[in-house]
């Protein structure tokens, strides 16, 4: 507690080393910062400029690579300016708000995804009534319920955990996560519940229902031609990339970080260093060279590059 300010401050403890390493975590994470921003912004551009790729599948992407941008941006300033600093503490309202953005946009991730699967599953188990289903207005649908909301679940639990007293001020993590809650003095059984909800309701059932349209997509191309078996293994392989890669590391981050183990610091602190750096730095490599027409706009842009 700051008595000047009246403000509560947490100590983000889960830094190996800071004080030894700090100038080389800042140069790797400002590195890694910095080609999210560009792999991820080039994309998003050659979508908005190009109207090629002016597409349902294509505009998820791109709203996709935006998520990860949002996301990175709620970790990355602080965290880089906590590697620089001689404290690496945060503020109890900042640090909720950082919950609620993490959350928030790791859900909004699963959504968007979903949202991915059913524009595949409509391109090549239904392509006559795609024109019709995957019209402009239900793509914008999509998109809003995919922000929307994940912000108003993960929205009540962060409000009612406002005047929680907390009994403890260290936090087992470089950023705010859901370790959080080990900090409160008491935990509430409901809120407990209804966390349990909110992750069934943007993450396990967005996961069936891709695993189902993904069966589906398989069983029908398995009957198909060897065309579309090619369309298929083109839009649809860099999409179960990046699913299964994110869900392998959310899994960690919902299970892992809230149990009161012997997992090592160190372990903990490079797991969590994935977790912020792996699906932002890659999903664009995966969709810009697994996509053709993507591929195709930014061997172009970047030669353009080359020749100015």
């Amino acid at each position: 507690m700051n008595p000047g300010l009246n403000m509560t401050y947490l100590i983000l403890g889960g830094h190996v080393e800071v004080q030894k390493y700090r100038y080389l975590y800042f140069f790797i994470l400002f590195t890694a910062y910095i080609l999210i921003i560009c792999c991820n912004t080039s994309i998003i551009y050659l979508t908005v400029i190009h109207k090629s790729l002016h597409e349902p599948m294509y505009i998820f992407i791109a709203a996709l690579l935006l998520n990860s941008l949002f996301f990175s941006t709620n970790i990355y300033p602080k965290l880089l300016l906590d590697f620089v600093s001689e404290k690496q503490i945060i503020s109890y309202p900042v640090c909720l708000f950082q919950v609620f953005m993490f959350y928030s946009l790791s859900c909004s991730e699963f959504l968007l995804l979903s949202a991915m699967a059913y524009d595949r599953y409509v391109s090549i188990c239904k392509p006559l009534q795609y024109p019709t289903i995957m019209r402009k207005i239900t793509v914008v649908f999509l998109l809003v319920l995919a922000w929307l909301l994940p912000a108003c679940q993960v929205a009540v639990p962060i409000i009612l955990n406002i005047n929680n007293k907390l009994c403890n001020f260290t936090l087992k993590g470089i950023f705010c996560n859901n370790s959080l809650i080990q900090l409160y003095c008491v935990m509430s059984r409901a809120l407990s519940v209804y966390g349990a909800f909110v992750l069934l309701n943007t993450g396990l059932f967005p996961m069936l229902f891709i695993i189902f349209t993904y069966t589906k997509i398989i069983l029908t191309v398995y009957r198909s031609s060897g065309e579309v078996k090619k369309k298929a293994a083109q839009t649809c392989l860099p999409h179960l990339l990046v699913l299964i890669n994110y869900s392998c590391l959310i899994t960690y981050d919902m299970i892992i970080a809230r149990m009161e183990s012997d997992f090592s610091k160190t372990a903990r602190f490079v797991m969590t260093v994935q977790i912020i750096t792996y699906n932002p730095l890659f999903n664009p490599i995966i969709y810009g060279l697994k996509m053709k027409e993507i591929s195709k706009h930014l061997q172009r842009l970047l030669c353009q590059s080359k020749l100015t």
